[in-house]
C-alpha cells in the first residue's frame, strides 16, 4: 500500500513569513511581493536576505505585474532578467505561466523562460487555472519540462476543484507534479488529500499582525482608490503551518 510523502510549500509575502514557514515544518517557500494581485516577483534584496536565512528550498514567483497572464517582449525579457537574477542568488526553483489571448500555452513565450531557468525546478503557476483547456494544458507543459502545475482545479478554491484535481492527477500518472493551491488549511486539507490523491499543498498559513505605530493618519491611503489597511498585515505564523501539516498526516 502506497504511503503519501506529502510536500508543504508555503506561499510567503516576506523573508518573516518564509523563516515562520520553516519553523513550523515546510519543505520549500514560494516568495512573492503583490499578495494581494496574486503575487508579483519579489525584490532582489528580499530574495538576497531569504536565500541567506533559509535552509529549505526557497523558489521566487516571476511576474512582472498583476492582472493577466499575457505579456509583452518587454515583459517577457524583464522576466528572462528576473530569472538570471534569481538563479544568481541561489534559488532552488522559478514559478511563472504564459498565455495566448486564446487562452492556451504560450508556448514560444514558455520555451524562452524555461532556457532561462535550466537548472531550476519550475513550477507553472495558476495562469493554467484561465486556460481553455486544462487537460491539454497539462500535456504541453509535460512536453516543455516543467516539474509541477500550481493549481485549484480552475476553481476558486482547491477543495471546490475537487473533482479537477483529481482527473489531472491520474492523467499526470507521475509525469508530472500537481500542487494543490488556493484556501487550502487545517480544515480542509485531509478532504483534498483523501480525494484526490495529490500530495503536494501550497498553503499561506497567515495571521493578522497590528502594526507598532503609536501615531496613525487613517485619512489616507498609500493605494489610492484601492482602499487597504496599511495598520495591519497578514503573515504567516509557525503555528497555522503546523497545524495545517498535522491535520494531513
Amino acid at each position: 500500500m502506497h504511503t503519501p510523502e506529502y510536500q508543504f510549500e508555503i506561499c510567503t509575502n516576506s523573508v518573516e513569513s518564509c523563516l515562520a514557514a520553516q519553523e513550523g515544518g515546510a519543505h520549500r517557500v514560494e516568495l512573492c511581493a503583490g499578495i494581494p494581485e496574486g503575487g508579483t516577483t519579489p525584490s532582489w534584496g528580499e530574495i538576497a536576505v531569504a536565500r541567506e536565512l533559509l535552509q529549505i528550498k526557497l523558489h521566487v514567483i516571476i511576474r512582472p505585474r498583476g492582472g493577466d497572464f499575457l505579456y509583452s517582449p518587454i515583459e517577457l525579457k524583464a522576466m528572462v532578467k528576473d530569472i538570471e537574477a534569481a538563479k544568481a542568488l541561489g534559488v532552488d526553483g522559478v514559478v511563472f505561466g504564459c498565455l495566448t489571448p486564446e487562452g492556451e500555452i504560450d508556448r514560444p513565450a514558455m520555451q524562452m523562460l524555461m532556457e532561462a531557468s535550466k537548472g531550476l525546478s519550475v513550477t507553472f503557476h495558476r495562469a493554467f487555472d484561465v486556460c481553455r483547456d486544462p487537460r491539454q494544458a497539462l500535456e504541453q507543459l509535460i512536453e516543455l519540462g516543467c516539474q509541477r502545475i500550481l493549481t485549484s482545479g480552475q476553481q476558486p478554491t482547491a477543495e471546490r476543484g475537487i473533482a479537477l484535481l483529481k482527473e489531472l492527477h491520474q492523467q499526470a500518472a507521475g509525469r508530472m507534479i500537481l500542487l494543490a493551491g488556493c484556501g487550502v488549511n487545517e480544515e480542509n486539507i485531509a478532504r483534498i488529500a483523501s480525494q484526490t490523491g495529490i500530495e503536494e499543498f501550497h498553503f499561506s498559513a497567515r495571521e493578522c499582525v497590528k502594526s507598532g505605530m503609536q501615531y496613525k493618519n487613517e485619512a489616507v491611503s498609500m493605494g489610492g482608490s484601492v482602499r487597504i489597511d496599511e495598520y495591519e498585515r497578514n503573515v504567516t505564523t509557525a503555528k497555522r503551518v503546523r497545524n495545517t501539516i498535522a491535520a494531513v498526516r
